[in-house]
């Protein structure tokens, strides 16, 4: 995994760890609250990099492409995953970033294994919404151990699509209907509840919400019951990228339920045990070694 021809690039061995310190305030807010903005974690060659490939992959088509039909100049509502199985930069993030080792801090795991990343892309004018919802819904797991990490790659506000967070609701032990931004009727599960609009003003109170103005490299880290949303993209000027990258820490059983993704490659475990498969879901890092996938010095 190297490319030492790329133009304007650093070697990682200077960018592996989140470029500011975890505290025990931050590991306690985001057990409290599902939820947490860190500052300033990944560095701007990072978000550069990264929001140049991003925007290329919006624009080549390739992928699981997921957005909905908007009418013409009503902008564009962009998402795709597993992004990392066809660009380096991508696979760069995966595999030597900051991403894991964030993640393991805040679970408390002592390694974590990648799951998938996604990509989140709002231009200008962008009326739809994400609709709200927490993620175990669409996930084939069980468990506490899961984390997404969402990376902004441009400013973020609440006029261009800022994600707001309902306080505490990972404690609810409530899975809602899961629901796609183009409205899959494949996930769409008869026996879960519709997931309420929480940042509504008609919508009744379920607790505090939770939204942050952010800057590039800047993170939000949530559990994966927490309840999330977000509106359109009401800026003329400016696009919204955010790419989450989702990971699996000790306290997850393989779960494949009706009305969740399609993995590339269901883990070789049984139902309701530890989806210990490299294949499938590769360890990332561990408290000892580090980044395992990592073989240096790759350049970013």
């Amino acid at each position: 995994m190297q490319d030492t021809t790329a133009p304007n690039r650093i070697s990682t061995t200077r960018h592996l760890h989140p470029a500011n310190s975890i505290t025990q305030q931050d590991i306690d807010d985001f057990q409290r609250d599902g939820v947490i903005c860190l500052r300033g974690m990944f560095k701007p060659e990072w978000c550069d990099m990264l929001r140049e490939a991003s925007l290329e992959a919006m624009e080549n088509g390739a992928g699981r492409v997921r957005e909905p039909k908007l009418e013409p100049g009503k902008g564009r509502f962009y998402s795709n995953v597993y992004l990392s199985d066809s660009d380096e930069r991508f696979r760069l993030l995966r595999d030597a970033s900051p991403a894991p080792e964030i993640a393991a801090k805040l679970m408390g795991c002592d390694e974590v294994r990648f799951y998938y990343d996604q990509l989140f892309i709002k231009t200008p004018g962008t009326a739809a919404p994400t609709p709200w919802h927490n993620d175990l819904p669409f996930w084939p797991f069980a468990g506490n151990d899961l984390i997404s990490i969402w990376i902004a790659l441009t400013p973020v506000s609440a006029e261009t699509s800022g994600v707001q967070y309902v306080a505490g609701s990972h404690r609810w032990n409530k899975m809602f209907r899961a629901v796609t931004p183009d409205y899959d009727p494949r996930f769409l599960d008869p026996a879960l509840e519709e997931c309420p609009d929480y940042g509504s003003p008609e919508t009744p109170s379920a607790g505090k919400v939770l939204s942050w103005d952010m800057q590039p490299g800047d993170v939000l880290c949530h559990h994966p019951l927490t309840v999330h949303g977000a509106a359109g993209n009401a800026s003329t000027t400016q696009t919204r990228v955010g790419l989450s990258i989702r990971y699996l820490g000790r306290d997850v059983q393989w779960d494949p339920r009706p009305h969740t993704m399609t993995l590339r490659r269901p883990p070789e475990v049984e139902a309701g045990e530890y989806p210990a498969d490299d294949i499938a879901f590769p360890r990332i890092w561990d408290s000892q070694h580090g980044h395992l996938q990592f073989d240096g010095p790759a350049k970013l």
